[in-house]
């Protein structure tokens, strides 16, 4: 590992909570308020830590950036730390994130030597944060990169809580063999977060295990309100479509302040951008083989086929691959698609863009997003395999009717045929480019669609309950830790 600082921590500016009454009434607004103020009381001066291994790409460090600076705003002590790796950690990693959906990923041995370079970097992260964090603090580690964290932090005396985003609802022999190489280190932590029932695993002890789906910040800068001539000026200016570019081009930043999407976007295609006028059909998402981009485009194409798809077009958008610390398979990945969009004849390619956003700032990226999202005909999701999806309820929420996979948490978002459509096998390729031509085809369809999609987030996935999260977090520690004086107390009862 680098001598350089391992650990970095990211800026949380507190946020005011007050904007929420417009979405969940006064009354819930200032519940949460009440319940922050007795959740400062059973803390006592203690500070929750969230760490995890990227702060930009992805929807947990979006989902940190926005919510944490809620929770410091009803004058909760949370704050966010970002662990380092090499090569080899990330690539182990992503070998356990792949098994913990059941694909093999790169096919790479779990062995003594993955938990050697596993360990080696843990344990140099391990000694700065504990320069950090205080015994009787309480840290939620989020996903497999920071579970070699746990013994560390457990010796030291803090309350430990491993937050896990992703998962398998049928198990494998790939996620068994995921879930072993973290069992060592995930036994010693006091309490688990997944986002489903069926992701956790035979290993842990379930009676100290949460199920808490995750949530949007409604007016961070991907998913607040953006009327049409900015969504427009926005699409024209980063090179998204082609049109009138008169309009503004301003967003919100996280502290309140305006700003102007200044930069543009990198494409690929044949041809010039899509007229303003042009149905789009978006997927937004990591370059993941288990986002299944390369059969997006497949699945587009037989769609352009008949008369429904006819006058649209693709759009396939992700980050800057160079970007994402934490994901060494995007460079690879967006390559496949390259390739499999150079294979298609010149009368397809015109009508199919490949995108990566810059990332140079993380909200000029957002507010890029949010006017695609915005100005989609259809936002899709073809997952192979999915954690929650995010970028689902992001585009529910403003909405869009989306198309996507029957597959982990889209399956609780959409209810299929009322506030989307889900495709019971994503390889079905016929299927996915059916469901596009029913949805272009019929637009009273697909606004209904939309109106009840962004109704059913307002309901559910909207920020503020990482309060409530909190405190019912801080209460399973307090009487998990009190009960079980050693993590070996708690394995034995397993």
């Amino acid at each position: 590992m680098p001598s350089s600082k391992l650990i970095q921590e990211v800026s949380i500016e507190p946020k005011p909570t007050a904007a929420f009454e417009t979405v969940l009434g006064p009354d819930n607004v200032e519940s949460v308020s009440n319940l922050a103020a007795g959740l400062q009381a059973r803390l006592g001066g203690r500070t929750i830590w969230n760490v995890n291994s990227t702060a930009a790409g992805g929807g947990v460090a979006e989902m940190l950036q926005s919510l944490l600076a809620y929770a410091r705003g009803l004058g909760v002590d949370t704050r966010w730390l970002v662990m380092t790796g090499d090569a080899d950690f990330f690539r182990i990693t992503k070998r356990i994130h792949n098994a913990l959906h059941g694909e093999p990923g790169d096919g790479s041995m779990l062995d003594a030597d993955a938990t050697e370079a596993y360990e080696r970097v843990a344990a140099a992260n391990a000694a700065e944060l504990n320069e950090r964090v205080q015994p009787d603090d309480v840290v939620i580690l989020h996903d497999p990169q920071t579970a070699g964290l746990i013994p560390h932090l457990v010796r030291r005396g803090v309350a430990v809580v491993w937050r896990c985003h992703i998962g398998n609802d049928s198990p494998t022999p790939e996620d068994q063999l995921a879930w072993k190489f973290l069992e060592p280190y995930l036994k010693q932590a006091h309490a688990f977060v997944f986002s489903r029932f069926s992701y956790l695993p035979e290993i842990l002890y379930h009676g100290r295990c949460l199920v808490v789906p995750p949530s949007i910040d409604p007016f961070s800068p991907k998913n607040q309100d953006m009327d049409e001539a900015t969504v427009r000026s926005i699409l024209v200016h980063t090179g998204l479509a082609s049109g009138s570019n008169g309009g503004p081009r301003t967003f919100t930043r996280e502290d309140g302040t305006r700003a102007e999407v200044g930069r543009q976007a990198k494409v690929l295609r044949e041809g010039p951008p899509p007229a303003l006028e042009v149905p789009q059909v978006v997927q937004v998402s990591r370059w993941d083989r288990l986002k299944d981009p390369v059969g997006v485009l497949q699945g587009f194409v037989r769609a352009m086929n008949t008369s429904g798809a006819d006058h649209a077009e693709l759009v396939l958008a992700g980050p800057s691959v160079e970007a994402v610390s934490d994901d060494p398979e995007g460079a690879a990945v967006y390559e496949e698609v390259v390739a499999s969009w150079h294979r298609l004849p010149s009368h397809y390619r015109r009508r199919v863009h490949l995108v990566t956003l810059p990332m140079n700032d993380l909200q000029e990226n957002a507010a890029m997003v949010n006017a695609l999202q915005r100005h989609a005909a259809i936002v899709v999701q073809k997952s192979l395999r999915e954690g929650f999806g995010l970028t689902v309820t992001e585009a529910m929420w403003k909405a869009k009717p989306v198309i996507a996979s029957a597959v982990g948490g889209i399956r609780d978002q959409i209810e299929h045929g009322v506030s989307g459509l889900l495709l019971k096998d994503p390889a079905d390729l016929d299927a996915f480019g059916g469901s596009i031509n029913q949805l272009l085809g019929n637009e009273g369809f697909a606004e209904r669609l939309g109106r009840n999609a962004r109704r059913r987030v307002g309901q559910n996935y909207l920020g503020l309950s990482i309060v409530a999260q909190y405190d019912h977090l801080i209460q399973r520690l307090e009487h998990d830790v009190r009960e079980t004086a050693s993590p070996v107390a708690a394995e034995d009862r397993d």
